[in-house]
């Protein structure tokens, strides 16, 4: 089986996908724009072959790489990038060397385009907040007009919380459309509730072989407030959102992926969506979730999430348990920002429960960063006290 890899080396931690598939049986052949010598030692031990482009974003150049593979190594039967950015390559390059197990061009548009996601929510019966596709200022008003202050603005086809805002009043909205971005914009209702995410890896059938949740702050406040990052990954996850997240998988037609889909659960009633409690649909991302949750996972379930993407790959089940389970909590430092403990009074007061302490990459720094340390806990409890340890 030949597994094309794009961009293997991020984030860094995704060696390990590239590493259970090796060790399964599999040719792995990595494609990226980063120099060879600069790959970590893991990574160049799972590679089968590694082809370096000036470009990833010069198709032609991506094209020629997995052309040269073909060549050697006969058809793909995998191309993945595991990267929300790649999404629409990955896309048009299985549809160019004709590979099947994966999201083709012709459904790429609902799982990138927020508005068409939207309406799959909607036929399926899946509760959502009300959108706008942002056209004229007059229709932005009588949007509002139906939903009420504060609405959020963001990118139809966007990755994490970059250029999204909250409109609180109409001299927010005025000053939005003044300034209108050329590119398509959606307008959605805001919704009181904190955000979980249903991950899982799926077999071809769109049933899941792991199934995990993480609650997250509001991204879009984590950047435009310059606040600390704080989530975890929990020990269970609620029926309600198992329910949902299965039924969502199963509306978009997804198989044969890691899938990060993301839920409200409301704070408080919340007209057509539901009680406090409930979940309602935000956004689905065909990926898995960034930075080192996949890891998170690990640490919370005590399992191994890369085996299971792995084994589905080759066998299409799950041979790796799960043991016992934990809260695996991130809290992270930012430049600029003065704390009240130090790195050392960390170390002494949390050493045998963090599992992870690094320095994030430059580009993740706004959203995750620069410092993280990570946990793991036996209860929530435990887990909101080591985040003020951390960030207070």
């Amino acid at each position: 089986m030949n597994f094309i890899f794009i961009s293997p080396n991020f984030p860094h931690n995704y060696w390990q996908f590239c590493a259970r598939l090796r060790d399964c049986g599999v040719n792995v052949l990595g494609l990226g724009d980063a120099p060879y010598d600069e790959l970590e030692a893991p990574l160049k031990a799972a590679l089968t072959e590694y082809c370096r482009v000036d470009s990833l974003e010069d198709y032609g150049q991506v094209y020629r790489g997995v052309a040269g593979f073909a060549s050697r190594y006969g058809k793909p039967d995998w191309i993945e990038s595991m990267n929300e950015y790649w999404l629409e390559q990955d896309a048009r390059l299985r549809d160019d060397f004709n590979v099947t197990t994966g999201i083709r061009s012709d459904r790429i548009g609902r799982i990138k385009e927020k508005s068409r996601m939207k309406r799959v929510y909607l036929e399926a019966g899946i509760p959502t907040a009300r959108q706008h596709r942002i056209s004229t200022r007059e229709a932005g008003r009588e949007f509002v007009g139906r939903v009420g202050y504060p609405v959020i603005v963001k990118p139809d086809v966007g990755v994490g919380a970059t250029h999204t805002w909250k409109l609180e009043n109409d001299a927010a909205l005025e000053a939005f459309y003044d300034r209108l971005p050329e590119q398509p914009y959606v307008m959605e209702e805001f919704i009181e509730g904190e955000i979980c995410s249903y991950d899982a890896v799926v077999d071809s059938r769109c049933e899941p072989l792991f199934e995990s949740m993480t609650v997250w702050p509001p991204v879009m406040d984590i950047v435009n407030r310059d606040l600390d990052l704080m989530y975890y990954t929990c020990p269970t996850v609620p029926e309600t959102l198992r329910a949902l997240g299965r039924r969502t998988v199963k509306a978009f037609g997804v198989d044969r992926r890691f899938v990060h889909l993301e839920f409200f659960r409301l704070t408080k009633a919340r007209k057509g969506l539901g009680e406090a409690g409930d979940f309602a649909a935000l956004e689905v991302n065909m990926r898995p979730a960034g930075g080192f949750t996949t890891d998170m996972m690990n640490f919370a379930h005590s399992t191994d999430v890369y085996q299971i993407y792995a084994d589905m790959v080759t066998f299409d089940r799950r041979s790796k348990p799960e043991g016992p389970h934990f809260w695996c909590v991130y809290a992270s430092r930012k430049d600029g920002h003065v704390y009240r403990r130090s790195h050392e009074e960390i170390l002494a007061r949390y050493g045998k429960a963090l599992v992870m302490q690094e320095e994030m990459p430059p580009m993740n720094w706004p959203q995750m960063g620069r410092y993280m340390y990570t946990a793991r806990l036996d209860s929530l409890a435990e887990a909101e006290a080591f985040i003020r340890f951390v960030q207070e």
